[in-house]
């Protein structure tokens, strides 16, 4: 039986090894899904390369993907999403409604992703996106939303971060989880453990 597979995209000046993704991966891995973190960094001012790399490994997976995002990788999971079918979309500070800016396009009015189970985590004090960008998507989407005392990066907020993204994995249907401990690789093509 193949294992479902969780897939973090990275923000703009992060990587694969965030201090986001390194501690919500090993949750994923508890809780018995194969790890995929995305290197964009050689995609750093390219939103729409990162949005293909994404679909492509999307497009490789057995089983729909849960996708998590972070800022500009939040915009990548959500705009993938919005293409392809997946199991859940948990998203942190997410780049939305700001394709004006980041990917050279149209603000859209709202978004549609084809998932069932979507959460958004956003920081009162985050400077860079504005908040309010997130509760807009939460009510157009009918996302679950958490505003936090934090920033754009979240790291006050990791421990919430970490029991929020454990609630939102639990629900999520286990017969087609295998009990194996998670993989983590670094992108598509590899599937040696980190």
């Amino acid at each position: 039986m193949s294992a479902a597979t969780v897939i973090f995209s990275h923000g703009h000046l992060s990587g694969p090894d965030s201090r986001k993704i390194s501690a919500l991966a090993p949750i994923a891995g508890q809780c018995g899904y194969d790890i995929l973190a995305i290197d964009y960094r050689d995609l750093r001012d390219d939103p729409v390369g990162r949005l293909e790399r994404l679909l492509d490994c999307i497009g490789q997976q057995a089983l729909p993907p849960v996708l998590v995002g972070s800022s500009l990788g939040g915009w990548v999971s959500t705009a993938a999403a919005e293409r392809q079918p997946v199991a859940g979309l948990f998203l942190m500070a997410p780049a939305l409604f700001l394709e004006d800016r980041v990917a050279g396009g149209v603000v859209p009015e709202q978004y549609h992703p084809q998932c069932a189970r979507v959460t958004v985590i956003h920081g009162w004090g985050d400077d860079i996106i504005p908040w309010r960008n997130s509760l807009r998507f939460a009510e157009g989407s009918r996302a679950t939303l958490h505003l936090v005392d934090s920033d754009h990066r979240l790291e006050s907020a990791l421990p919430l971060l970490q029991s929020t993204f454990r609630a939102f994995l639990a629900p999520a249907d286990q017969t087609e989880v295998t009990s194996a401990a998670g993989r983590l690789t670094q992108d598509c093509s590899s599937s040696s453990p980190r």
